[in-house]
């Protein structure tokens, strides 16, 4: 009987314990909402878009900190770091490519690869040119809705481009990542095969 109540003590002695050293990333907190915005939050559950409210708040606070909201003045003015960022559909964008010459895509998509770079660079510190940085850099084209971008031995797979314009993307990603590129595909999902480097 003694060895059993020594025992059971041990055992809530370590629970105790375990619960006080618990890991200090996970605490409790209570959030006060106002009826419409838990209306709205049941809404989304019931709909089935959100599976509760937990996983909604974590996700609210992965945009949060993978867009560097804190660094948005409202209204309008939407910043990752050095550049603005405007949310704009994608059929302007092809309107404007329409306007630039066919023999010009790739050298304009270029361009916009090294703006990329420049704006990475700056802003977090990336080198882009370096293979062991890409899985940010991905990270970040995606949470920019340029795609979900993956590297495969020597190929670069974009998924969901938001731009259909193969020219444009090998340009883009020339300029961005600084390397050849050979396009495989024709349609997306894109494949390119990464060549050479272009600058020594």
């Amino acid at each position: 009987m003694h060895a059993a109540i020594t025992f059971m003590r041990a055992v809530k002695s370590k629970r105790l314990e375990a619960l006080v050293n618990k890991d200090e990333a996970a605490k409790r907190t209570t959030i006060i909402l106002e009826k419409d915005e838990r209306d709205f939050i049941d809404k989304l559950i019931k709909e089935g878009k959100e599976p509760g409210i937990k996983p909604l708040i974590s996700k609210m606070l992965d945009v949060y900190r993978s867009m560097m909201i804190y660094d948005w003045h409202f209204p309008g003015e939407y910043y990752f770091g050095i550049s603005r960022i405007a949310f704009v559909n994608v059929e302007l964008l092809e309107l404007l490519i329409q306007q630039i010459p066919k023999e010009k895509w790739r050298e304009n998509g270029k361009h916009m690869g090294e703006a990329l770079r420049v704006s990475m660079e700056t802003t977090l510190g990336l080198q882009t040119s370096k293979q062991e940085n890409w899985d940010s850099v991905f990270n970040r084209l995606r949470v920019q809705g340029f795609g979900d971008i993956y590297v495969k031995d020597k190929y670069l797979l974009v998924k969901t481009p938001f731009i259909g314009n193969l020219e444009i993307w090998t340009g883009l990603l020339e300029g961005l990542f600084d390397f050849k590129l050979d396009m495989k595909t024709m349609v997306p999902p894109l494949v390119f095969e990464i060549k050479a480097k272009q600058s020594v």
